[in-house]
């Protein structure tokens, strides 16, 4: 068993033995609180972008569900507010190529990382994926400047850690169900900053179940919840059998964050699931999907782009975020406030 793999479960079952790694968070909250600190006196300098930027990330590894929220953050605001959207993202999983690139519906996930291909094909915004931020943010005006359009807004997939980068906004996508643990910071547990962290962005709370407004004090839920699709097939071009329907059996295959959701969605969907779960970005090898039997497979739309060319009868459950009207609300009055809305505008939720 490999670390990827060992961390996350000691995590889920809260394995005793974690404690001993409790020396290497305090070295790890030293070293980042040191980095903050140095931000913040302005001895390291953030780069500040011409063009607002809003980070949508986490405090926890492993997924939280961001993705989806950024796919309908960009709808809304590209559809519905009429704003010029474009993304940038530090492209996991892409191992070739020269970086920062432009990311189009047709690129490899070997290539481009899985998640943002994964944005582009749902979306059409223009992303800008590398590891260098600010270069990112370079190559994707440039490209949005070639195509004589200009944007109002860039979207950050991830990137909450990235201190280099100047930000106006910061949405906290928090796992309702895992929480923050014990609170215990990398590697004893699974939250890249402290708890504290939470105070001072927006957090939207991802459950699987509606959340109602603080009783007490009136406060709205910021939530989110991902509501499963109609099945699609992996690749569209074959003629393949009829779609699994429950409550047949079917190998669930996951090499996401959380696999364990994805497994529970299929479940409340009244599937009889055989767990496949990996690693998140998992580059998958034709061994990992030869289960020697005629059961069907179901996958995620963010595996789907690096389960292509090695298996044909497969099925894709594609996702949507809802977001209750608070967050649409909330979105709103802080565009404003950064002035990439004018006053004049409305409500349109």
């Amino acid at each position: 068993m490999s670390l990827r793999t060992a961390l996350p479960r000691a995590w889920a079952n809260q394995a005793p033995w974690l404690f001993w790694l409790r020396p290497l968070s305090a070295l790890y909250a030293a070293v980042t609180g040191l980095q903050r600190l140095l931000y913040r006196l302005d001895i390291k300098k953030a780069y500040e972008s011409p063009v607002p930027v809003m980070v949508i990330g986490n405090i926890t590894v492993g997924g939280s569900g961001k993705t989806p929220l950024l796919i309908e953050l960009v709808r809304y605001l590209q559809q519905e507010q009429k704003l010029g959207i474009g993304v940038i993202s530090r492209g996991y999983g892409g191992q070739m190529g020269t970086f920062p690139r432009i990311v189009h519906a047709d690129d490899s996930a070997q290539v481009v990382g899985d998640e943002p291909l994964l944005i582009v094909q749902q979306t059409g915004v223009p992303l800008a994926v590398g590891a260098n931020r600010q270069a990112a943010i370079e190559c994707l005006l440039a490209e949005v400047a070639a195509q004589g359009s200009s944007l109002n807004l860039i979207l950050s997939d991830d990137g909450l850690q990235h201190l280099a980068l100047g930000r106006k906004l910061e949405w906290i996508v928090l796992d309702a169900n895992r929480g923050i643990g014990k609170g215990w910071l990398l590697p004893a547990g699974f939250l890249r900053e402290s708890p504290d962290r939470l105070n001072t962005a927006t957090v939207i709370e991802h459950s699987d179940f509606p959340l109602t407004d603080d009783p007490e004090t009136g406060q709205s839920i910021y939530q989110m919840r991902l509501i499963p699709g109609e099945l699609v097939p992996l690749d569209q071009s074959m003629d393949l059998m009829a779609a699994p329907q429950p409550p047949q059996r079917v190998h669930a295959v996951a090499g996401i964050g959380n696999p364990a959701r994805f497994f529970t969605s299929l479940r409340h969907l009244g599937f009889d699931v055989i767990e496949h779960p990996f690693a998140d970005h998992h580059p998958y090898q034709l061994s990992d999907v030869q289960f020697n039997d005629d059961l069907q497979i179901i996958t995620t739309a963010k595996d789907a782009p690096r389960l292509q060319g090695l298996i044909e009868q497969a099925w894709i459950l594609p996702v949507k975020a809802w977001l209750s009207p608070a967050c649409y609300s909330l979105l709103y009055r802080q565009l404003l406030e950064i002035g990439v809305l004018p006053d004049r505008r409305q409500i349109q939720r």
